[in-house]
């Protein structure tokens, strides 16, 4: 639509709306349809908000909506549809543009629109307005809830979001330039709210337990009320100014006068006899000027003092990124009425409504139940209303729900998480930055009213405090906070208020901490050091390796070995378990395979494993009888003995390639687990005050509170007494003053020196002049300590620099490295020249194999750059990327792997394999739980099938499913690779058929004990849930997870009982997920046929046998019975396996077997074989006694239902 056309048809609609006359506003019969005109144009407008723009410009809301608003109450849809408009013209002009547009244009429009929002306000300032609007909500919620209707409740919610709209306009300081006290448009809106009597049903609504859905509602409008206020100077309205802030302000006229008192002596003595024009010319000698001849100065002699050589040049204009973040919370004085009404206002709300809004808005954070980031609302309240609280008359009730460690807990939660959102999220820093704020107030007022709790009167409330404060020092999390934070403290996203609040904060845990710590006499607290967990390598290859031993050494370890095997030589039921000697699938040749198992005996000897070397050298023998390698069959014990020993002293070749080679492999892999093995070790040592101060000696930390002190006269007492204390405590407490020796810090030290004012800052006095005398005393010792001046200096530094230079060296530390000789410099030098352009090859490398003496990687490469032969540290990283944040597509990836391999037996392996950009498995692991693929690490590991043992089942025979699963392990085993990846679907479908057969068979006895002890009731409830889980699936093509919900007491108590549980677990159903679900789940996975199958199991004993009969048993015609002939089918298949194990069974026994498997089989089931023997031909048959690897058969069993 064309943008001319848009206008005249705004134009008509706003005349429709109707016109006032006088102080009565006469609406147009078309009225309504208008007013529901503008909101389909408000609806349907371009980026620059051309509708919204037009409307503010015409004044609409002025001269038409408020008329319309206050003079037809009584036409309801009308009054909606108004209320629906106002809503939608008043809203922030940061939600209409999503952010403060950078381009000029853009940015333009959101001017214009923040211009327009202001005139709202303005005219929303006014008692009409604000009565209509409490008069109506007031109406509305006299309504029970049985009376309320769906459109009262939207219409209450249109209410409050238009009084948050209004009150969210920003104040135009350069437009109303109010001083304190004076009454702002703010103050008016405040003002008019009191007298229309909308505070008290703001008060009503926050009180009521029934309308705890519009709780945060009310904190949002509550917070926006205190915008500007300070609730230490509101609390003390009305009463008088104190003593305190007396003798502050009178400090601060004594600063003034002082200053001005100095800058009239200065100007008297720059007036001179003589007229300017007659100062003359001077030469300063000693300061040279551009060229090599002394400075001419041709000013008068008076202004010598103020000389300096920056004077007439441009100053280097700093970019935009580095500059300091800029303020913009603005406290100011209000009216003294407005004071004295939001005073009252606070006292009501902490005495009838805080405790219950704050556990209700609670509630909706922990429950997600808010919008994204209105925590922070949270998180304003308890900052402000607890220091209300503490300023007025402390009563530690009134804030109870805030006053616990898990208020504590949750603002720490919040203050890391947003620390880590600044870092990542660069160009929405300073957004982040302010909601960490926020979360540090929290911090500081919970702090601040735990240590008032300390000076309480009431031993209750000491004790109170003496628990919170036990449970703060003792978690490690909240001791490191404040260091982190002054750590990556960055002036260009967080204000200097931020950095004011952190110095404060930590003053006064340290005090609090220093205060515990004398008390207590001792304090325990917890460590936590993260942890990595290396795996434990096999004790033979530690032992083995490539260690030569002396033929000394061998003498002497033999006779304990002798005596071991003797003693298990003699013993004629020695059985030890040992790995076999041979593997007929390795492609390692069979002779070479002798040798190795001559070694493995050898590597058993040298690591005193007697028994193991025996049992090896017998299996050995009975693999290669031939040539009595490893003795004859008919071999005594005494000779056995003699033999080992000479295996012993033998010098058997080793193969160095292949175990190389699967050394690397095996590194490889611990190397990429070892990532995912970290732990946190949690662990208990008694605190030392003075060595967690010892923390706060960093140069990164003491320039922080520098940059602070420098803006010392616009700093409160309180911030100034803060930044001195730290600074004396590493100074003095530590004996680090020498952190601080450095050129800026005595600048600041000379500015304060000079400062006409200086009396008013005694202790900054103090401690400046203590620091420039330990300096020089130090300087009369070292001359080089003024060359330190220019650097920032470590701890390590600061050392060297007041114990001697090398005195680290020397120390018992250990930890410096040696210092590099003439000669070694000159190898390194020629060894860098010599390699440096070599492509393809790490040059560090190449030096560090050919140096003369031990040197790290890092000594070398800082050698380097020290010498001048490279630039940085950075030249010398090795070749690969560390990748740290993920982008979207990236994202999308992993999600699209994760769904692909989901089902696959190393989902994890697969994905790093696939993955474009490459990670590690820690960094894949935690980003899959972050978008809430998985919910636990254990799904993600890789799924190894294991030999089950035996199961006992009522005749003691081993189940149907140990046996299909061994069978199916060792054909998976001897199988190649590409024929696994191949058979992988099938192979799956198999497992999922005989774990289904095998489920019947173990929940048979746990159903029938729970029969008896009297669960038939629950038993049946489980079994129709099954039933129409399945039903449901059926029909609705799809399948979710489906809660089990006990609506009777009688279940809900089977649902707690142990064996009851077990039974669920058996049944693969999922327990519920801790801290997020509350009831058992039947998972998506299970298919319908597979449900029908469990509830069948669930049955009464004999309808279980008889349905276990019928969908598990062939039916044969014959003269056994189903439970017979399936128990000799199971027998007969054992006896099978075990002597398939042990080599000892012919072919012909094999097809026999054969012949009975598939003669159990029913018509109505369908056999698939997959079987080398077939392939191979039964004419070959092996020997007895030799090693046999035979291919098991595989099953796979379809019901004919399914087929069709």
């Amino acid at each position: 639509m064309d943008l001319n056309m848009m206008n005249c048809e705004l134009l008509a609609t706003c005349s429709a709306l109707g016109y006032l006359e006088g102080d009565t506003y006469h609406k147009e019969p078309d009225c309504l349809e208008s007013v529901k005109d503008l909101i389909r144009y408000l609806r349907h407008e371009d980026e620059t908000r051309d509708a919204r723009q037009q409307l503010g410009a015409a004044q609409i809301l002025q001269s038409d909506l408020l008329p319309i608003l206050t003079q037809h109450r009584q036409d309801k849809p009308l009054f909606d549809a108004v209320i629906r408009l106002m809503v939608n013209l008043t809203q922030p002009a940061l939600l209409c543009f999503g952010s403060v547009p950078k381009e000029p244009s853009v940015r333009h429009h959101f001017l214009q629109v923040l211009g327009y929002l202001q005139a709202y306000k303005e005219a929303f300032a006014s008692e009409k307005a604000f009565g209509v609007l409490s008069e109506t909500l007031y109406e509305l919620l006299q309504l029970g809830w049985e009376e309320r209707q769906e459109e009262d409740n939207i219409l209450i919610e249109r209410i409050l979001l238009l009084v948050r709209n209004i009150l969210h306009v920003p104040a135009d300081l350069e437009q109303e330039k109010r001083i304190d006290d004076d009454a702002s448009v703010h103050d008016q809106l405040l003002w008019a709210i009191h007298l229309s009597g909308l505070d008290d049903l703001l008060l009503f609504l926050a009180s009521s337990s029934a309308e705890q859905q519009w709780s945060l509602h009310v904190l949002e409008i509550v917070s926006l009320m205190f915008r500007d206020q300070n609730p230490e100077q509101l609390a003390g309205v009305g009463q008088g100014r104190l003593a305190q802030e007396r003798n502050m302000d009178v400090t601060e006229l004594e600063v003034l006068r002082q200053r001005e008192m100095a800058e009239k002596k200065t100007r008297a003595f720059q007036r001179g006899n003589r007229h300017s024009r007659f100062g003359g010319s001077y030469i300063v000698q000693g300061l040279k000027s551009i060229g090599e001849r002394d400075l001419i100065f041709h000013k008068g002699l008076h202004n010598l003092r103020n000389y300096s050589s920056d004077l007439g040049k441009q100053p280097r204009r700093l970019p935009k990124r580095r500059q300091a973040a800029k303020e913009l919370s603005i406290q100011r004085r209000s009216a003294l009425n407005v004071r004295l009404f939001l005073r009252d206002f606070c006292s009501e709300f902490l005495e009838n409504c805080y405790n219950r809004l704050m556990g209700a808005v609670k509630d909706h954070l922990l429950r997600e139940k808010a919008q994204q980031h209105d925590e922070t609302y949270y998180m304003w309240a308890l900052a402000f209303f607890m220091a209300f609280n503490r300023a007025a008359s402390f009563r530690p009730g009134l804030v109870s729900e805030t006053l616990s460690v898990r208020a504590f807990h949750f603002i720490e939660q919040n203050l890391t998480n947003y620390y880590e959102m600044m870092l990542t999220d660069r160009k929405e820093a300073a957004s982040w930055a302010r909601r960490m704020h926020l979360a540090l107030k929290a911090y500081q007022e919970l702090l601040a009213t735990v240590n008032e709790m300390d000076m309480s009167p009431d031993e209750t409330v000491r004790e109170s405090s003496r628990i919170i404060k036990n449970n703060i020092f003792y978690v490690m999390e909240y001791r490191e906070l404040f260091l982190t934070l002054f750590r990556k403290f960055d002036e260009r996203c967080q204000p200097r208020s931020f950095l004011r609040d952190l110095v404060e904060t930590t003053h006064l845990f340290l005090k609090m901490l220093e205060r515990f710590c004398r008390s207590r006499g001792n304090l325990v607290v917890q460590n936590k050091r993260k942890k990595k967990k290396k795996k434990k390598k096999n004790f033979l290859d530690q032992a083995s390796g490539n260690v030569s031993h002396s033929p000394e050494e061998l003498e002497a370890m033999w006779p304990a070995l002798a005596e071991q095997l003797q003693c298990c030589a003699q013993d004629s039921e020695f059985s030890v378990e040992s790995p076999v000697p041979f593997d007929a699938a390795s492609e390692v040749p069979v002779e070479e395979q002798r040798a190795e198992a001559m070694v493995r005996i050898q590597d058993c000897l040298l690591a005193g494993q007697a028994p193991q070397a025996l049992a090896l050298l017998r299996s050995a023998r009975e693999v290669w009888p031939e040539g009595d390698v490893f003795g004859s069959l008919d071999i005594s014990p005494e000779e056995e003995v003699q033999l080992l020993k000479q295996i012993l002293s033998a010098p058997l070749p080793r193969q160095q390639g292949p175990a190389e080679g699967i050394a690397e492999e095996e590194e490889e892999e611990e190397e990429e687990a070892e990532e995912e093995l970290q732990v946190v070790q949690v662990s208990e040592k008694e605190f030392n005050f003075l060595d967690y101060l010892k923390r706060y000696a960093s140069s990164t930390i003491v320039r922080a509170y520098v940059l602070l002190l420098r803006s010392y006269q616009q700093n409160s007492a309180h911030t100034n007494h803060c930044i001195v204390k730290m600074l004396h405590r590493v100074a003095y407490d530590l004996k680090m003053e020498a952190l601080l020796f450095q050129l800026s810090v005595f600048c600041l030290f000379n500015r304060l020196l000079n400062d006409p004012a200086a009396g008013a800052y005694k202790e900054l006095v103090t401690f400046a002049k203590y620091i420039l005398g330990k300096f020089f005393a130090l300087a009369a010792i070292n001359q080089k300590a003024f060359v330190e001046l220019l650097f920032w200096k470590n701890t390590a530094v600061v050392r060297e620099m007041t114990e001697g230079y090398g005195s680290l060296d020397s120390g018992s530390s250990g930890r410096r490295a040696p210092v590099w000789s003439p000669e070694e410099e000159a190898q390194l030098r020629e060894l860098y020249l010599a390699h440096k352009d070599m492509e393809g090859q790490d040059v560090v490398e190449i030096i560090l194999a050919h140096l003369r003496s031990t040197r790290t990687r890092k000594q070398v490469i800082h050698h380097l750059v020290r010498l001048g032969l490279a630039d940085s540290v950075k030249d010398f990283q090795r070749k690969g990327s560390q990748i740290v944040l993920w982008t979207e597509d990236q994202e999308l990836e992993l999600q699209r792997l994760y769904e692909e391999f989901r089902d696959s037996d190393d989902v994890l392996g697969y994905i790093m394999k696939n993955i474009t950009a490459k990670r590690s498995r820690a960094r894949i692991v935690d980003k899959l739980l972050a978008l809430g693929l998985v919910t636990k690490r254990q799904e993600l590991y890789k799924k190894r099938r294991k030999k089950l043992a035996p199961s006992s089942l009522p005749n003691g025979e081993q189940s149907v499913k140990d046996f299909w699963q061994e069978d199916l392990e060792e054909e998976e085993e001897n199988l190649p690779e590409e024929e696994n990846e191949e058979d992988g679907e099938k192979e799956e479908g198999l497992e999922a058929e005989h774990a289904q057969g095998s489920l019947f068979l173990s929940t048979e006895n746990l159903g029938q004990g729970l029969h008896e002890e009297g669960f038939s009731a629950p038993l049946l409830w489980l079994q129709n849930c099954l039933l129409r889980a399945a039903d449901d699936r059926e029909e609705d093509g799809c399948s979710q997870a489906i809660p089990l919900v006990p609506l009777t007491e009688e279940n809900e108590e089977a649902m707690e009982n142990e064996q009851f549980q077990q039974l669920l677990r058996k049944l693969k159903i999922r327990p519920p997920a801790s801290g997020q679900e509350t009831f058992w789940r039947i998972p998506a996975k299970l298919s319908p046929t597979q449900l029908r199958r469990v509830a069948a199991s669930l049955s009464q004993p004999k309808e279980a046998e008889e349905k276990l009969q019928s969908e598990l048993e062939p039916r044969v015609p014959g003269e056994q019975g189903p439970r017979e002939e399936h128990e000799a089918e199971t027998s007969s298949t054992l006896s099978l396996a075990h002597k398939n194990r042990a080599g000892l069974v012919s072919s012909d026994e094999e097809e026999t077997a054969d012949d009975k498997e598939q003669g159990t089989v029913a018509p109505k089931k369908r056999q698939l074989l997959d079987s080398d023997e077939e392939d191979e031909g039964s004419s070959k048959k092996p020997k007895l006694g030799s090693p046999v690897i035979y291919r098991k058969k595989r099953f796979q069993i379809e019901d004919e239902d399914e087929d069709e």
